[in-house]
């Protein structure tokens, strides 16, 4: 299955490099391919050596102005000329979705996922890995717009909220990565 990672290209600690290279290691060795923003440079590159390292594959996709950051050992390399058509080719090639810890590139990249997902424009799985927390507030915001009816459909249908990686991994599986 190909499970596409949207996540910081930022050297981050312990607390988010651990969880993302347990999640990324049962990748591996599950035998999926990781899609993923190309980036050979912080938590990017702890997932796709973690990744590689068990055995599984590599499909980045970068974009011209960061090309130089590429992971050059990737199985797959695809260059898109900008951001909106990055995104698109990453949906493209997914079977899944994660969206680990980021900053406003990551937000993005999750809002508009979940975006097309309300609109019945995709119907994969869709996971957030709330490492130590991070998406708390985000997950409280996502409730109070379902509690107050600004989700066309309940929250659970768009997005799974996972505490670990091996939840993230089995609900994927489980939900069979539709295309």
């Amino acid at each position: 299955m190909n499970i596409c990672v949207f996540l910081s290209a930022a050297d981050l600690d312990d607390r988010y490099t651990g969880p993302a290279r347990e999640f990324a290691e049962l990748l591996g060795k599950g035998g999926h391919t990781l899609v993923w923003g190309g980036s050979d440079a912080g938590l990017m590159k702890v997932v796709a050596d973690a990744v590689e390292d068990s055995g599984g594959r590599l499909c980045g996709v970068s974009v011209e102005f960061l090309q130089h950051k590429a992971r050059p050992s990737a199985h797959e390399m695809v260059v898109t000329k900008d951001l909106a058509e990055r995104k698109a080719e990453l949906l493209a090639r997914a079977d899944a979705i994660v969206i680990m810890v980021g900053g406003t590139g990551t937000l993005d990249e999750a809002t508009e996922i979940l975006e097309l997902k309300k609109h019945g424009l995709h119907a994969k799985p869709v996971v957030l890995l709330n490492t130590a927390g991070f998406y708390d507030g985000l997950k409280e915001q996502f409730r109070r717009m379902e509690a107050e009816g600004f989700l066309p459909l309940p929250l659970a249908d768009l997005v799974f909220f996972a505490e670990d990686g091996v939840s993230a991994l089995a609900y994927i599986e489980e939900a069979g990565g539709i295309r």
